[in-house]
């Protein structure tokens, strides 16, 4: 077995790959935000629908897409590895002490915060990216094609009127935004990135991006289902 390949299955090894593949995905959240907030222009969707073309027909966009799925299979596998491992390694020590540490606890509300929006994302793709993918969308008119591109407009604004999905929608943003304030700025530390001067400093900009993207992704179906 070669250095590389112990380095992965240590305990180390697994939190950085946490890190490294968390800190692509909320790179990512950036990028898809960005997009989604196309759904609050009042164009009947044309800048979504012209963004939605673009990032699954792109060709390097599309490379980059089949890494992020493999990046959140990969973030989840070892998030439940790690999980089980902490769980197995504290053994019966949780009925010798009655208390647990602030961040024992933040690394097992962050094992349940990863499952739900897990589901999430499931639930998300086969409602929404499984269309596209099936082709079943009907076409509609862009400015920026001389071609019609899938209206994916169309699906999000029907589910976006639904109380329902809207309430389930933010609920789950709420838990994406508390996931991402901690797993900011224990990436951070996990790579080394750890000091007494920054450490404040990252966990404050951990806490206004996952405020930002947070807030920021539950808005959008709270705007639609208000404003029409």
């Amino acid at each position: 077995m070669s250095w590389f390949t112990k380095f992965l299955s240590s305990s180390i090894g697994q939190k950085v790959i946490m890190s490294l593949t968390g800190i692509f995905l909320m790179l990512f959240l950036v990028v898809h935000l960005i997009g989604n907030l196309q759904l609050l222009k009042d164009d009947g969707g044309e800048a979504f629908n012209t963004y939605a073309f673009f990032m699954t027909h792109n060709p390097l966009i599309k490379i980059i897409s089949y890494s992020l799925y493999a990046f959140i299979l990969w973030h989840a596998f070892q998030g439940i590895r790690l999980w089980r491992n902490n769980k197995t390694a504290r053994g019966n020590a949780r009925y010798a002490v009655s208390h647990t540490r602030p961040e024992e606890r933040s690394a097992r509300n962050m094992a349940w915060f990863g499952i739900v929006i897990f589901v999430f994302l499931i639930l998300h793709l086969w409602q929404f990216w499984l269309q596209m993918k099936m082709g079943v969308l009907p076409p509609a008119e862009v400015e920026a094609y001389t071609h019609p591109v899938q209206n994916l407009y169309l699906p999000v604004i029907e589910a976006f009127h639904n109380p329902l999905y809207v309430l389930f929608y933010v609920i789950c943003m709420v838990v994406v935004g508390l996931h991402l304030w901690h797993g900011f700025w224990s990436s951070f530390q996990t790579l080394g990135i750890n000091h007494p001067r920054y450490t404040p400093l990252i966990k404050a900009i951990g806490y206004i991006y996952a405020v930002g993207i947070s807030a920021g992704f539950a808005i959008i179906p709270i705007w639609i289902y208000f404003a029409n």
